[in-house]
């Protein structure tokens, strides 16, 4: 464990090294080309990195951040485009968190916040709509003119009445923690049940790491961060729940990088009407290989492609599901207590059929539930130093 935590700050170090690195390369040198080709080393680095970690949850967290946001974040500044080309006097340090963190700080807070904010870093107010419809929104005809300005005034009050959002991260927690503890039966589980509590599971424990992580840089850059997830468990459809709900900060960075030059590519084929639906696919087809690069640092066994064929079959879902929207428009439209529940357990049933299974093959849940238990090992004896203080003093 000593071994596997000096690993980690030997590649943070590498990680924020490199960004000092290309941080001053953009200062430097223009976009483009030669931008690129200096970046290049990095991006190889960052692939790189995770393998010096054989700890799950570090690895894949690690290579999550870095070998795949944190390079596609630099590809995009290659050409001055995405979230480190925003601002032209980022600060070192808001260079480094945004490059290397799953987060994207919030360009439309409140309107009382918005004029203040715009006016001192560039003296422009971004769209109302250039935050909101990140994703594969590829319907703009759905969204009434005054539908932005609701939105924002429910979201103000709905923070002022909902409160924190602390109780629900704490509530996950201990969600995980039960199913932990009750994977010590996991041979008398029926393998359907287990593969879904596998991926609550995973559902939990990435918002949570998520969570913590976009906490920490709030606290240290002092600016509002746009949402993670957005209760994807009440997705009512395909489109909802990759575009505007499911692990935004990869929609937000996927976008840009892979949708739009599709999409921009496609039009001058099939025109604007059928162009999304190639930016879908392409889109899918990028995230399915980068969940093999991950699936790779976790496991490092050859790659079976399965994990792949989950996205592609989404992609394509997707696709059939946009196509009958252009066509079915104002017509005919699902009620939501019915296209709810059937967005949820098709997810459900492909992951059960494709992508939990890849995880099953490389062990990675053998391997989670052993660093549980040596985390475990290691908190026993603190906890009951803590008690016997506690004790001592009453």
């Amino acid at each position: 464990m000593e071994g596997e935590i000096m690993n980690l700050m030997k590649v943070w170090l590498s990680v924020v090294v490199s960004l000092c690195y290309c941080y001053w390369i953009r200062k430097l040198i223009p976009a483009g080309t030669i931008r690129l080709f200096l970046f290049l080393p990095i991006v190889f680095l960052f692939i790189v990195l995770p393998l010096s970690l054989s700890s799950v949850h570090l690895c894949g967290t690690t290579g999550f951040f870095v070998a795949w946001l944190g390079n596609f974040k630099l590809l995009l500044l290659a050409f001055d485009k995405g979230p480190l080309s925003s601002d032209a006097f980022i600060s070192l340090p808001r260079f480094v968190a945004v490059a290397c963190l799953p987060i994207k700080i919030q360009k439309n807070p409140p309107r009382s916040t918005t004029i203040q904010c715009s006016s001192a870093q560039n003296g422009k107010t971004p769209h109302p709509d250039s935050s909101k419809r990140s994703g594969f929104d590829t319907n703009p005809s759905s969204i009434k003119p005054n539908s932005v300005t609701k939105q924002n005034l429910s979201g103000v009050s709905s923070k002022k009445a909902g409160g924190t959002p602390l109780l629900g991260y704490a509530l996950k927690g201990i969600a995980v923690a039960i199913l932990v503890k009750i994977y010590d039966y996991s041979e008398s589980i029926n393998p359907n049940v287990l593969m879904c509590m596998y991926c609550f599971h995973i559902y939990f424990m990435l918002e949570i790491i998520l969570a913590v992580v976009a906490a920490a840089a709030k606290a240290m850059l002092g600016m509002e961060l746009e949402p993670q997830f957005k209760n994807p468990l009440l997705s009512t459809s395909l489109q909802d729940f990759w575009g505007r709900r499911w692990n935004l900060m990869v929609t937000s960075i996927l976008r840009p990088t892979v949708y739009e030059p599709t999409m921009k590519a496609a039009l001058k084929v099939v025109g604007p009407t059928w162009a999304p639906l190639p930016a879908v696919m392409g889109t899918f087809v990028v995230s399915g290989l980068m969940h093999e690069l991950i699936l790779f640092y976790l496991g490092r066994s050859e790659p079976t492609f399965r994990m792949t064929c989950f996205f592609l079959l989404h992609g394509m879902c997707l696709m059939v599901e946009i196509a009958l929207k252009r066509a079915l428009t104002g017509r005919w439209r699902l009620p939501r207590f019915l296209s709810g529940p059937l967005t949820v357990v098709f997810f459900m049933a492909t992951c059960f059929s494709l992508f939990l299974p890849e995880f099953i093959r490389c062990r990675i849940d053998v391997r989670a539930f052993e660093e549980y238990a040596a985390l475990g090992h290691l908190l026993t004896p603190l906890s009951s130093s803590l008690s016997a203080i506690f004790h001592n003093k009453s």
